[in-house]
């Protein structure tokens, strides 16, 4: 079996320890008789594996009692909507707007209030975050959203914005899981999992227990109400159920490595590895500012389309895929996720280093 480093911003990698025990319990999960994926979602089994997961992302994540956890369709562009359907009891929020996931966020809430754009670093493409100290909050704001890690540029808030007192609600999909994070500093914080926790078709919302009301947007659906959720532990309606599993046996496999206090260390050496080198290097530079850099998601470029298109074909031929970077940023990009071995960031610098050598 040939196994490549994939380093695709999602869906991603996953760590070899679940994708075996997966495996090992496709047929039969636990002298069932039967597959997770063909299990009814309302039967004993499959509640306990549900809760369970839940009780894991508790611990792993640090969650307080005063929060639900909730387990969702429609991947995180759906909260989008959902946020302003459920918070906008004002018709007014603020969005700092510092890519592409943030901007839709953005544009999705003017459908439903006023949505002000109260700081971007859209100026210069998106490469740092821009102040959030002192920003002008709306005195009526029902929340101030963020996206705090941005996939496609690669950029990661250091600290947290002055909210004024305010909500903050924070899309944290692509560094879900990868550090330690005070979930009391937030209102909602959610993510889809397809990046860091496991197989696409999940979205994990994490609420405050006091912004789940029936005081919604009126003509919100049904579905689009996080009370509906939180009355039913995630089981409204079907869920999906064998994705959530496998979220699950990643919740064991990060506590068993140590907790995300472990994984922080982990990620920060695999990051340090790969920006050391590309600011050593004369071939390719990193397209974020160095204080605003992520540890999940490294956009970097050659000096010609011409070299960055024979970088991303020879490296696929060597096993190193998906290093395309995103079509409004060009180059390539490593997504360096926790399932991402510090090995496969070592052996992508060592390729790097030769085509330098042979390109330069």
């Amino acid at each position: 079996m040939k196994r490549v480093y994939n380093f695709s911003a999602g869906p991603s990698m996953l760590p070899m320890e679940v994708l075996e025990t997966a495996r090992d319990e496709m047929l039969d999960y636990k002298g069932s008789g039967q597959s997770v994926m063909e299990m009814s979602h309302r039967s004993k089994v499959y509640d306990e594996i549900i809760k369970t997961a839940e009780a894991d992302f508790r611990e792993v994540a640090g969650v307080p009692d005063n929060y639900k956890v909730l387990f969702l369709q429609g991947g995180a562009s759906t909260q989008f909507a959902m946020i302003p359907m459920n918070l906008m009891k004002n018709k007014v929020a603020d969005y700092i707007v510092t890519g592409q996931w943030a901007k839709k966020a953005w544009q999705e809430a003017g459908n439903f209030g006023t949505a002000n754009k109260i700081a971007s670093s859209e100026d210069k493409t998106f490469s740092y975050i821009p102040d959030v100290s002192d920003l002008p909050i709306s005195e009526d704001a029902d929340y101030v959203y963020i996206c705090q890690n941005n996939t496609i540029y690669g950029t990661r808030y250091k600290e947290l914005p002055n909210t004024k007192g305010k909500i903050l609600v924070s899309d944290v999909s692509s560094m879900f899981l990868s550090e330690p994070l005070d979930i009391t500093k937030y209102g909602i914080m959610y993510g889809g999992v397809q990046k860091n926790v496991g197989p696409a078709g999940v979205t994990i919302v994490v609420i405050r227990e006091d912004l789940i009301t029936e005081d919604v947007l009126p003509g919100t659906p049904t579905m689009l109400k996080y009370k509906t959720h939180a009355d039913n532990d995630s089981l409204y309606n079907t869920p999906p159920a064998y994705n959530i599993y496998v979220c699950g046996l990643v919740f064991k496999w990060l506590k068993k490595l140590g907790g995300l206090t472990e994984m922080k260390k982990i990620n920060e050496e695999k990051a340090e590895v790969l920006y050391d080198y590309l600011d050593a290097s004369k071939l390719f530079k990193g397209t974020v500012e160095k204080e605003y850099r992520s540890l999940m998601n490294v956009p970097f470029v050659t000096e010609s389309d011409e070299l960055n298109k024979k970088f991303v074909s020879e490296a696929e031929a060597e096993g190193f895929v998906n290093l395309k970077g995103h079509r409004s940023v060009g180059g390539m990009r490593a997504s360096i996720y926790n399932a991402m071995p510090i090995e496969g960031v070592k052996k992508l610098v060592e390729f790097m280093d030769k085509f330098e050598k042979e390109n330069g």
